[in-house]
């Protein structure tokens, strides 16, 4: 029985090399991709030859696509998180309610807020975001739903509008808005954070965005479809949460010139230490400046463009991706 257990044993190892060895039946042949080398290049019959594989040429007008072409750069988008914002704010005479929900979440919302309200609705229109409601016997109540700058934002207007399609601007009508948009804030606040619904019918308005980003002649723009005042205060806005050092600012030529520096999320172990001032940057009359922001009005849209001042502080491409992300 031991010779017949060892001649078994035996003869399985003795196979086992026969079969799986470097000189088997099997051999391991895991490492022979160190051996390969690159064939010769490939040659059509009118003499072309194509030095590099490409799997998937292009063909245009029954010729391959030899130069290289441009892709342009996909629109960035930024959600808005989990935090569902709902602010009141003011430019001047201009008031509206900014809330971090698409237009179609905030459509129902504020249309069951002005159902309960003292004011009747006369239309509602969810394609155009507007609702119609009996201010007077003379004039009726306009109110707008947008979306806003920011991705998946909401904007809420109110004007008034006389039977012939004048607007009151009185200040009674800026003191009714007011109270009104205040108590529409509140509402917003209690119902936008456990309304998770979404209106069918409002879906169109999500597609409606006041922000574009492209490309022209290589140079990143951001176009806003608002007027300069509004524009100019979001892109100042932008930079003061971005923390962004604005050196000097030109209202009247449309320009700020500001320090930028772009930083890694994580620093490294030790920067919960965070030694550096986190204060508001202010206004650095007389300090370099690395950027200029350049804010100018076209055919009714703003568009936002970044020139290099200092070579050594990079291209301007962070630098108008970080106010693309703070905008609202």
């Amino acid at each position: 029985m031991k010779f017949l257990l060892t001649l078994v044993v035996t003869t399985f190892i003795s196979s086992c090399a026969f079969l799986g060895g470097d000189e088997g039946l099997i051999p391991n042949n895991s490492k022979d991709f160190f051996d390969e080398t690159l064939s010769e290049d490939i040659v059509y019959q009118d003499g072309i030859a194509i030095g590099k594989d490409d799997h998937y040429p292009v063909l245009q007008n029954t010729n391959f696509q030899k130069d290289p072409i441009d892709i342009p750069k996909p629109r960035q988008i930024f959600s808005s998180g989990q935090t569902r914002a709902v602010q009141l704010r003011r430019l001047g005479q201009l008031l509206w309610v900014y809330v971090e929900a698409l237009p179609s979440t905030s459509w129902p919302i504020t249309k069951a807020y002005f159902e309960t309200s003292d004011y009747k609705i006369l239309s509602s229109n969810p394609l155009s975001g507007e609702l119609i409601l009996e201010y007077s016997n003379n004039a009726d109540m306009k109110v707008l739903i947008e979306h806003g700058i920011k991705e998946a934002s909401t904007e809420i207007f109110i004007s008034f509008l006389t039977q012939d399609g004048n607007f009151l601007e009185t200040n009674s009508e800026l003191e009714i808005t007011q109270g009104i948009l205040k108590d529409l804030v509140n509402f917003m606040a209690d119902s936008v954070d456990s309304f998770s619904g979404t209106s069918l019918a409002a879906q169109a308005l999500n597609d409606k965005k006041k922000t574009r980003i492209f490309n022209l002649d290589d140079r990143t723009i951001i176009e806003l479809d608002l007027g300069f005042d509004r524009a100019w205060s979001a892109v100042s806005r932008a930079l003061d949460e971005g923390k962004i050092q604005v050196n000097d600012r030109d209202r009247e030529e449309g320009f700020f010139l500001v320090s930028f520096e772009e930083k890694n999320e994580d620093d490294g172990w030790f920067s919960f230490l965070n030694f550096q001032d986190d204060t508001s940057p202010g206004l650095a009359l007389g300090s370099d400046a690395d950027f200029k922001i350049i804010v100018s009005t076209e055919d009714s849209s703003t568009k936002i463009r970044a020139e290099v001042i200092n070579s050594s502080a990079g291209d301007a491409e962070s630098l108008l991706s970080k106010i693309n992300e703070l905008l609202s």
